[in-house]
């Protein structure tokens, strides 16, 4: 009996070594994931499908896509129709349903920007109160675009004399405010006095409905040349639209009166900051018109500037670009900052 155990027992072991030269593990398609590389596109433009199985493989290769029941060819699909694309895929096993959803342009919307123009001078005591309530509000948002307006003469022997004055008259007659500091919101809604303690009237103007509009700069410095192209893109009709462009200047030092709590309360604030300051305009000042041809459902509006770095930049590498689109009441519809040697994307929601 021993030898006969003994030869059935060597009898399995044969067979299972025998069966495991020939075993292979079959790779598993079971839970596969498709996705989109948007589920939102507007007619004309294409999506790409990806598969992956369980362990992360991209297994797009080997599978077949249907769009709405229909096999198509490839894994992407681009409509002229509006609509929404039920896809699925298969490899093995079917994929659960994704959807495409495809519009005229219309349905896009942009983030929202809002725009100080704070009015200073370096003479002037009270207008650091702006410009902390400026730094308030950029603490709490990035989407505040400063400037700073210093005002009012270029004058050396006059008590009012600012090395950085910018004569922005003709905008400011527009205002109905007199004095320094004065800051405005998207051009014509008046900052509420004190303006640190009124953040929220700031960051409001960044909620709400979204605009139909977007900017996106390209930008460049070299040498003694700048290059600017502002592109504007609509999802709705718009007219009797203006484009204004600034150059700004960062990082400029110079000893700022304060006759404020801000700031420690000291006075002079010597060797003080001043950032975003007005240097240049390169459209009128009250804005250039767009045609209204060009403010509509998807199209892309592109004004380029090639000119040379304005005279009275002191650092060409602390040059910052502001571009804003204002309505027919001269409000800011949206804006949008950049530095130099940058290409944006529009900010598409």
């Amino acid at each position: 009996m021993t030898m006969k155990k003994n030869i059935i027992l060597l009898f399995i072991a044969f067979a299972f070594c025998g069966c495991s030269t020939d075993y292979t593990v079959l790779k598993s398609v079971e839970g596969v994931v498709l996705t989109a590389d948007s589920s939102i596109k507007i007619t004309g433009e294409t999506v790409t499908f990806t598969v992956k199985d369980n362990n992360n493989n991209d297994v797009t290769g080997e599978a077949d896509f249907s769009v709405n029941g229909s096999p198509i060819e490839g894994n992407t699909l681009t409509s002229s129709e509006t609509g929404d694309f039920k896809i699925k895929a298969v490899i093995g096993t079917v994929s659960d349903t994704i959807t495409v959803h495809y519009h005229d342009g219309s349905e896009t919307n942009f983030v929202k920007r809002v725009l100080i123009e704070d009015y200073t001078g370096t003479w002037c005591g009270y207008c650091p109160r702006v410009a902390y309530g400026i730094e308030l509000a950029k603490q709490q948002s990035d989407k505040v675009v400063a400037v700073s307006i210093h005002r009012p003469s270029s004058n050396v022997s006059s008590s009012v004399y600012d090395p950085y004055n910018y004569d922005t008259s003709e905008l400011e007659n527009t205002l109905g405010a007199e004095g320094y500091p004065k800051g405005f919101l998207n051009r014509k809604t008046q900052w509420t006095f004190p303006e640190p303690e009124n953040i929220a009237q700031v960051i409001g103007l960044t909620q709400g409905n979204n605009p139909k509009m977007g900017l996106a700069l390209e930008t460049s410095v070299s040498g003694s040349t700048m290059n600017v192209n502002v592109n504007v893109k609509f999802s709705s009709n718009f007219s009797n639209l203006k484009l204004v462009v600034y150059v700004l200047e960062n990082g400029l030092i110079y000893d700022q009166h304060n006759y404020t709590t801000y700031y420690d309360g000291v006075d002079l604030l010597e060797d003080f900051h001043h950032n975003h300051v007005l240097r240049a305009v390169l459209t009128p000042l009250l804005g250039e018109a767009i045609d209204s041809s060009e403010t509509v459902v998807n199209n892309v509006y592109t004004k380029s500037f090639s000119v040379p770095v304005p005279a009275n930049i002191a650092n060409a590498a602390n040059i910052e670009f502001v571009a804003f689109v204002i309505d027919a009441n001269g409000n800011a519809v949206n804006v949008r900052e950049a530095f130099p040697n940058v290409s944006q994307d529009f900010e598409e929601l």
